[in-house]
């Protein structure tokens, strides 16, 4: 065989589909793409011993052991010893597809809903896709999780760059790979609209303009383990956004929640998201954020405790018109709990904050009668 009949050889292999008449579950497509093997009757399983999946195994491997040594694990024990009263529902707005954390702090919810700009996307059937095209899939997931890896947060725009382009795109893939590689199975998956009532509607071209579009992702976290369901919309939160995407009308439906907020740009110190600061506070039981969530001095100390939790040395330079003096004082005058892992834009351990807020029993919002 000459040079050129090899390239054009090479060159079909490399286009051609994998085996499009076979269908993944969404279990076995969300550990492909996390680098765990596929179950053995698996149609992905012939793909996952091909070298480039064998290195993307290997890379994730590395990634996600060196991030629960040093991250993941510790918060966990955070959680066990400081966040003892768990509710059913979990808010994480600005949070785009950042699953892990949400997992990590609050492993027991039913519930989770996650929310940003970042668009939801698709993973479509992986043996119908170019060699290719899965290969290049599974080096862009790697690229875009390694600074949620190393520094706790997505830098967005490299997110938009890296998971973007192809088939596979958006945050959908990003959540698979987090949910198999915290040991979740993948039940179900299905796309969602909400209509301006908060309702669950089908995916619909003719959807109203500024509606939150979304998926609803079933999952359990062992053999016998109660279904957990996470949702993430894709939604603006700023105050004209949410007016009518029906986002917070389907948070209200949840009931009484847990919220959790980090690397949120400062933009909960802005009037325009005044409306989701005061969903936050009027809806939540508590309240777990870095320093770019809600000024602490939006915090009625008649109906909130406050628990500073690690150092606060204010924003980075670019934040540096968010710092609180109030907050400060607070780490200053309260004890804070030392902690021995980073979050947030302080990502280093010695540097990072949270602030714990728990509404004082008599103080609770109600619940949400159905």
């Amino acid at each position: 065989m000459n040079l050129v009949t090899l390239f054009a050889s090479l060159l079909a292999l490399s286009i051609l589909p994998a085996r499009s008449a076979e269908v993944a579950t969404p279990s076995d497509t969300a550990r492909f793409l996390a680098g765990l093997p596929p179950a053995a009757d698996s149609p992905l399983a012939a793909l996952a011993k091909e070298a480039s999946w064998q290195e993307h195994a290997n890379r994730f491997n590395s990634m996600f052991s060196q991030d629960d040594k040093t991250h993941l694990s510790k918060i966990r024990e955070f959680a066990k010893a400081h966040l003892q009263t768990p509710h059913a529902t979990m808010l994480y707005m600005f949070s785009g597809p950042d699953a892990l954390h949400a997992l990590a702090f609050f492993p027991d919810a039913s519930t989770y809903v996650l929310s940003g700009l970042e668009p939801v996307g698709d993973v479509p059937q992986l043996t119908s896709l170019p060699r290719g095209t899965i290969a290049r899939t599974l080096h862009g997931l790697e690229t875009a999780l390694d600074s949620l890896l190393t520094i706790s947060f997505f830098i967005t725009k490299n997110m938009e760059t890296q998971l973007r382009p192809g088939p596979v795109f958006g945050t959908l893939p990003v959540i698979y790979v987090f949910l198999a590689r915290t040991g979740k199975t993948v039940q179900e998956t299905s796309f969602v609209n909400l209509d301006s009532a908060g309702n669950e509607i089908a995916p619909s071209a003719s959807a109203a303009k500024g509606a939150a579009k979304g998926v609803k992702i079933v999952f359990t976290s062992g053999e016998g383990a109660k279904p957990q369901t996470l949702y993430y919309f894709s939604t603006n939160l700023a105050n004209d956004g949410v007016k009518n995407s029906g986002f917070l009308a389907f948070c209200d439906k949840l009931g009484v929640a847990d919220s959790f907020t980090k690397s949120a740009s400062y933009l909960l110190h802005s009037g325009g998201f005044s409306t989701v600061r005061s969903f936050m506070l009027d809806h939540s039981a508590t309240i777990l954020q870095d320093d770019s969530g809600i000024p602490v001095s939006y915090f009625d100390r008649r109906k909130w405790q406050l628990q500073p939790i690690g150092r606060y040395v204010g924003p980075i330079s670019i934040f540096g018109r968010n710092y609180q003096s109030q907050l400060a004082d607070l780490f200053r005058k309260d004890h804070p709990i030392p902690i021995d892992f980073g979050i947030g834009y302080r990502w280093r351990t010695n540097e990072s904050n949270l602030l714990l807020a728990t509404r004082i029993p008599d103080q609770a919002p109600e619940p949400k009668s159905n």
